[in-house]
């Protein structure tokens, strides 16, 4: 497919291959229609909100294991201060795990949301230049 860009597919484009579209027009930059055609990929983003929700559903059991990891670590340490630090740090790793699923999993909704929007947009626009006459032509 000679004149068309894939915007979103690693090694499809460079940004210098899209100066010319920059102009509206024939990909030389000269604001001549050429039929070069500039279209998005869904790709890039669904594939970030899929690394998203995955870096969520890695994290949903960390709660567990940090406390099966330290069951019976206390036993035995009476006197030990270092020991007695241990809860307010486990605590603090947990609030912050807990908020970073939080936070993948509200970007994985945001970027799904990106390409609803994106090809609502590129429908718009589609419809907008039906009536738009090519080169002159009516």
């Amino acid at each position: 497919m000679a004149g068309v860009a894939v915007v979103g597919q690693p090694g499809r484009q460079r940004l210098s291959d899209l100066a010319g579209y920059a102009g509206g027009g024939g990909g030389d930059g000269s604001g001549v229609g050429g039929g070069d055609v500039l279209k998005h990929s869904d790709g890039a983003w669904l594939r970030a909100a899929g690394g998203a929700e995955a870096m969520c559903t890695h994290l949903g059991p960390v709660r567990s294991e940090l406390e099966i990891a330290h069951e019976g670590l206390n036993a035995g340490t009476d006197g030990l201060t270092a020991l007695a630090e241990l809860g307010p740090v486990r605590a603090s790793w947990e609030r912050r795990f807990e908020a970073a699923r939080a936070e993948c999993g509200a970007l994985a909704g945001k970027l799904r949301a990106v390409v609803r929007l994106q090809g609502g947009t590129d429908e718009a626009v589609k419809a907008s230049l039906v009536s738009v006459a090519c080169g002159g032509e009516r």
